[in-house]
């Protein structure tokens, strides 16, 4: 016998019944936490004895997978097994944290579609666990965003697979229990009873994937599958959606929704992978299998896509985001006249940043601003473009365009429409919000990345500055001695003249190095640059202090949160089609929001200029401290070689007056009385007071020296 559910917190042994995470067709799943948390799933129904074997197997079947996208079974603890409700083996899971893909797909912020570092993560994650299963000759059968998992692992997210089918009968009879509510994502020989293969989980996985990305599914939505599924099986082969337009005339397209959060550069390839996903012909679905890696095309494709190196450059002139495909090895000149093609901004006046502010080098190849783990979509990693060029930005943006049904209520707000009709353009309409303050926050971090890259060129003028500053206090010294040095020589020439012994071309000599060393005084002076670098940090240190160096968007956001809850009041309306409504506050909302981005931008664009002016004068700066310090060395190196004449003098002077002296012949005084007075000259009068008349011809030639 069954037992009754649960209905209030039980404790079963140090395992506490947290609370009922879902209800399947046949079971309940709960969480339940000790020290870690494992999800439990339970049949909740008598089975008939074909699904009580079918549910034993497929929980041996889910002991057995082991990958990291599709959710891992856990041993049952011996205390929990108690709370089941009837006599078939209780299922423990992983607990995955941040609930199913349908909650993610619910919130008005992606009524338009994922971003898409998200559809991203999504096609990575489930691709793999889906081809996992296929290689474990396991068919899913009902793949859809209730049976997609997020879980937190390292910070990042992952999808993991859940609910693998059992106790699912694939009989007609059995389709209108078994499948209750998640008919929208079967694929069509399932309707028809046919024999099934891995494709119908190719349909699925196409399904939710074009949902994850326009936020619809592809094929008439709005309408039950009995209903559209005899018109979509006369799509071309290629089309990806069908939709009802205003005159209830059904439309095919090869090409995903819009509006919707991709990236020019991933919309074509990705729209290739759905077209051999949604194939109705089964036998065609997915394409060919590759001889060499035996996967099907889709698949293949799929790799091909995600191993993608795709740089998004922000233009900063005029916000527009442009996405380049990175051929292999390409060279970063390359990438830049690709840019100059797109932008008209020449290579040289491009400069490239990454959002910690520092530039791409020019050395290394195109793929240094792709990150290392893996392609990762445009709203989560970008370079920004600067022109070189100009630094007064006047903000002249290129501006988002309205989609077309928003424009339309634009213009006539107070026009009726069916309340069908009225939630989709609302959606719209919130997703276009929505954009506008994505638009700001990715300009905002562009300015960011400026002050982040001034504050670098700040520590090298500070760097430059000290290193400026050592050299002349270097040569101040060296011109201080010297100076003193040679007016004390000049003094000592003096006094020694009343000995007989003069040079004029020595006095000029030391003359004119005095008034040199006079001139490398006025090298050594760099108090007028001093005050240019200081002002030029307080300037600085004013545009991080500014109201502007922090993010503005408030307003806008508290807009955002307006248009949204709008848009849910609107959606809990009866879904009645002779229902109808006007536009007027959510219009009011639109025209709010590009009001206050117009102004948040001004100031934007004005803050990034006095950012990109500060900048520049560093940059006018570097060759001015360069040349200053070229000057102060060879005037340094100058005094040192003046210095180094002048000792060398002296000592050729010392070698001559030492050479004369022992020429002289023995003093008779000194010869007759040994007793003589010594000399009593000062050491400083040593040696030219000591050196005789006669010497003056050999002084004369060292002179010259």
């Amino acid at each position: 016998m069954e037992k009754a559910p649960f209905r209030q917190t039980q404790t079963f042994g140090d395992w506490e019944l947290k609370e009922r995470l879902g209800i399947g067709g046949f079971a309940h799943v709960y969480l339940l936490q000790n020290c870690e948390k494992i999800a439990v799933k339970m049949c909740r129904l008598d089975l008939t004895p074909r699904n009580r074997d079918r549910w034993c197997r497929e929980i041996q079947i889910m002991k057995k997978l082991e990958h990291v996208n599709v959710v891992t079974a856990k041993e049952v603890p011996e205390e929990i097994k108690t709370i089941a409700l009837n006599d078939l083996p209780l299922l423990a899971m992983e607990y995955c944290s941040r609930g199913d893909l349908r909650n993610v797909l619910s919130k008005p912020e992606n009524c338009c579609g994922l971003r898409e570092s998200e559809v991203l993560s999504l096609l990575h994650d489930v691709g793999n666990g889906i081809q996992y299963l296929h290689e474990h000759k396991i068919i899913h059968r009902d793949l859809k965003p209730e049976n997609i998992v997020l879980q937190d692992c390292n910070g990042k997210v992952i999808h993991k697979i859940i609910d693998l089918g059992y106790a699912k009968d694939l009989d007609q009879g059995s389709l209108c229990t078994s499948f209750v509510g998640t008919l929208q994502y079967l694929a069509p020989e399932l309707f028809d009873n046919k024999p099934y293969t891995v494709a119908v989980d190719y349909w699925s996985f196409g399904t939710m994937v074009f949902e994850c990305c326009c936020g619809f599914r592809p094929f008439l939505h709005n309408w039950q599958p009995v209903q559209w599924a005899g018109i979509v099986k006369n799509k071309g082969p290629k089309d990806i959606m069908a939709v009802e337009d205003s005159n209830g005339e059904v439309k095919f397209s090869t090409h995903l929704a819009h509006p919707n959060n991709l990236s020019r550069t991933l919309v074509e390839p990705l729209e290739n992978v759905l077209q051999f996903m949604l194939k109705w012909n089964q036998e065609q679905r997915g394409g060919p299998v590759q001889r060499l890696t035996k996967k099907p095309m889709c698949f293949e494709m799929l790799d091909e896509l995600l191993n993608m190196n795709v740089v998004h450059i922000l233009n900063m002139t005029t916000a527009q985001v442009l996405s380049f495909k990175l051929s292999p090895d390409e060279s970063l000149h390359s990438l830049q006249l690709r840019i100059e093609a797109e932008t008209k901004i020449e290579v040289v006046n491009q400069e490239l940043l990454q959002e910690t502010g520092v530039s791409l080098d020019p050395r290394k190849p195109a793929n240094q601003c792709v990150p290392l783990d893996g392609m990762r979509g445009w709203d989560e990693y970008i370079v920004y473009l600067f022109d070189k060029s100009i630094t007064n930005y006047s903000g002249r943006l290129n501006a988002r365009l309205l989609p077309e049904r928003v424009n339309n209520i634009v213009q006539d707000s107070k026009k009726p429409l069916p309340l069908m009709e009225l939630k989709k353009v609302w959606g719209e309409a919130v997703n276009y919000i929505c954009g506008l303050k994505d638009d700001y926050s990715r300009l905002f971090q562009g300015q960011r990345a400026a002050m982040l890259s001034l504050l670098r060129f700040n520590t090298n003028l500070t760097r430059y500055k000290n290193s400026m500053f050592g050299f002349s206090q270097q040569l101040r010294a060296k011109l201080d001695f010297f100076k003193s040095s040679i007016q004390y020589d000049l003094e000592k020439y003096s006094d020694q003249m009343h000995y007989g012994i003069s040079s004029e071309k020595m006095l000029k000599a030391w003359q004119e190095n005095e008034e040199r060393a006079a001139t490398f005084a006025q090298v050594a002076e760099v108090s007028h640059l001093d005050d240019e670098i200081m002002a030029l940090h307080s300037e600085i240190v004013e545009l991080q202090r500014s109201p502007y160096a922090r993010r503005q968007g408030d307003k806008m956001e508290l807009l955002e949160g307006k248009a949204i809850e709008l848009y849910v009041q609107l959606k809990r309306t009866s879904a009645d089609s002779d229902g109808t409504g006007d536009s007027s506050e959510m219009v009011k909302a639109i025209i709010q929001t590009v009001q206050n981005q117009d102004k948040v931008l001004k100031d934007l664009y004005t803050h990034l200029s006095k950012i990109l002016n500060s900048k520049q004068k560093i940059i006018d700066l570097f060759p001015r401290i360069e040349k200053t310090l070229e000057n102060i060395k060879d005037a340094d190196n100058t005094v040192m070689q003046m210095q180094i004449k002048r000792q060398k003098e002296f000592w050729h002077l010392l070698k001559i007056a030492c050479v004369s002296k022992s020429q002289d012949p023995p003093s008779p005084l000194l010869k007759n009385n040994t007793h003589a007075k010594p000399c009593t000259r000062s050491r400083e009068e040593t040696p030219v007071k000591c050196v005789r008349v006669r010497a003056r011809a050999h002084f004369s030639s060292a002179l010259s020296v």
